[in-house]
């Protein structure tokens, strides 16, 4: 059986994260500058490797907070890819994650070392490898898990606004939704807690704050709530 083993190729294990983040406006991607060999120029998906003696899900949890100082965030696996010239330097597989952060929250935790950079998606540069492809497959996951489970809100800060959350699914999906038929869906999950403050300097009269009820979140997370309406000419 060991010789079995001691004729395999051996094969280096990459894990790579899709960071995406929201800044109220935009959904943005977190990249960094790629500085190794002719690649020097080349914007890569923040990425580390596998130790021998660490699962994949810690991996990607060391990794991530190595290059970003980030802990605490949702972190889920993508998925594998493994074509043989997908890095031409050795024989490599690579274990996708993404992570769902807010950019103003934590962007003042993210190390200079590494160059990183907030991009919105809809202008990304050239980058490493098949990383647009992981990419590609990161944002219709997120499309479909938002859809009907709500995750989004790992992308909001602590209180936000009903608009606000709009203004999140719209840049999720690059579509528009009905005020009222979104606010209606949002209100009647029972997830959210209504505030007494308002938000100031919009408007006149403020649209009321909200904050995310924890608890039930934690309940709710993985089930299918059919959490969004379907926006405009989509579905």
């Amino acid at each position: 059986m060991l010789e079995l083993y001691k004729q395999q190729t051996k094969c280096l294990v990459a894990l790579d994260s899709i960071i995406f983040g929201f800044d109220g406006e935009e959904l943005k991607l977190l990249l960094v500058k790629r500085g190794v060999q002719t690649d020097r120029d080349t914007w890569s998906l923040m990425g580390g490797w596998l130790k021998p003696a660490e699962s994949l899900d810690q991996a990607a949890d060391r990794i991530l907070f190595e290059l970003t100082n980030l802990t605490g965030v949702f972190l889920e696996q993508l998925g594998a890819f493994g074509d043989p010239n997908r890095d031409p330097v050795e024989r490599t597989v690579a274990i996708a994650y993404y992570a769902l952060v807010n950019v103003k929250d934590y962007e003042t935790k993210i190390s200079d070392t590494y160059h990183a950079h907030w991009f919105s998606m809809h202008d990304l540069p050239e980058l490493l490898f098949d990383h647009a492809e992981m990419i590609k497959m990161a944002i219709e996951r997120l499309r479909y898990k938002a859809a009907f489970h709500p995750i989004g809100f790992e992308l909001m800060p602590d209180t936000f606004t009903i608009p606000q959350i709009q203004n999140l699914y719209e840049a999720i999906y690059g579509s528009n939704f009905d005020k009222r038929n979104f606010s209606r869906k949002i209100l009647s999950t029972g997830l959210l807690i209504k505030l007494k403050e308002k938000q100031k300097g919009f408007s006149k009269k403020g649209a009321f704050l909200y904050k995310l009820d924890t608890e039930k979140y934690k309940i709710h997370s993985d089930s299918f709530l059919n959490f969004v309406p379907n926006p405009d000419g989509m579905l």
